[in-house]
């Protein structure tokens, strides 16, 4: 993980992350605002994922729960959490000018950002409804939002619940079982050419299938894929 000391790094990680993509929305805007934020509005990728322009933005400090993730309510009935997740995200950035503080780049080139739209700081208020967790192997910033979440017994905070990390853990690990050498990310090229890459807990991941001699390929790590020129799946 990367972070910022100034603002030439900020613009040159904006470059950073929109090398390499093509435009998805002639409409699209960015505004970069004189204190060096990224405003625009916003298409939801997931939970703690969203894009402004062409620009990929992980949400700094948390982790929401994937998008097929499946948590246990208080009665021990099962509800998407995951989805619930980017449910909330997607109302709270709605017809909003969603504004972000860039403070880094992650490995994969994805803007690290605190983001709030009306006035509402969005990392926050996912960690604070039950939502996401406060991702403290890397920032310690929402934690006090997370003890609020599971006092109040809040979405997966209302019963036991596996942490994203841990989700992704187990998800790899089933999927290194059957994949060759344990490489278990799938490159992917399309009908269009395009080469993507699936991680084992991505949503079309099942329906990915192998074929070596058509140009797909396993890879170990994330870093492999990207570096081979295999870009990551839009949907996770």
């Amino acid at each position: 993980m990367r972070y910022l000391a100034s603002g030439l790094l900020i613009a040159a990680a904006i470059l950073i992350a929109i090398a390499g993509s093509p435009p998805r929305d002639a409409e699209a805007r960015l505004t970069i605002a004189p204190a060096g934020l990224i405003e625009g509005a916003a298409r939801i990728v997931d939970g703690d994922t969203i894009i402004i322009a062409d620009i990929k933005i992980r949400l700094h400090g948390i982790d929401a729960p994937e998008s097929d993730q499946l948590c246990e309510d208080a009665t021990g009935k099962s509800w998407k959490c995951g989805l619930e997740s980017t449910r909330l995200l997607t109302r709270l950035t709605a017809n909003r000018t969603v504004a972000c503080r860039p403070l880094g780049l992650d490995n994969y080139y994805r803007v690290l950002a605190s983001c709030s739209a009306n006035s509402v700081d969005l990392n926050a208020e996912l960690v604070r409804q039950g939502l996401a967790w406060a991702f403290v192997k890397y920032s310690s910033d929402y934690v006090k939002a997370e003890t609020e979440a599971r006092a109040a017994r809040r979405g997966v905070f209302q019963a036991p619940t596996q942490a994203p990390w841990e989700f992704r853990q187990r998800k790899w690990q089933f999927a290194a079982s059957d994949a060759p050498e344990g490489c278990a990310i799938k490159g992917n090229v399309n009908a269009r050419g395009e080469r993507i890459y699936h991680m084992p807990w991505s949503r079309y991941y099942g329906a990915v299938r192998m074929d070596e001699s058509k140009g797909k390929r396993w890879f170990c790590s994330e870093s492999e894929a990207i570096d081979a020129g295999w870009r990551p799946s839009g949907a996770r």
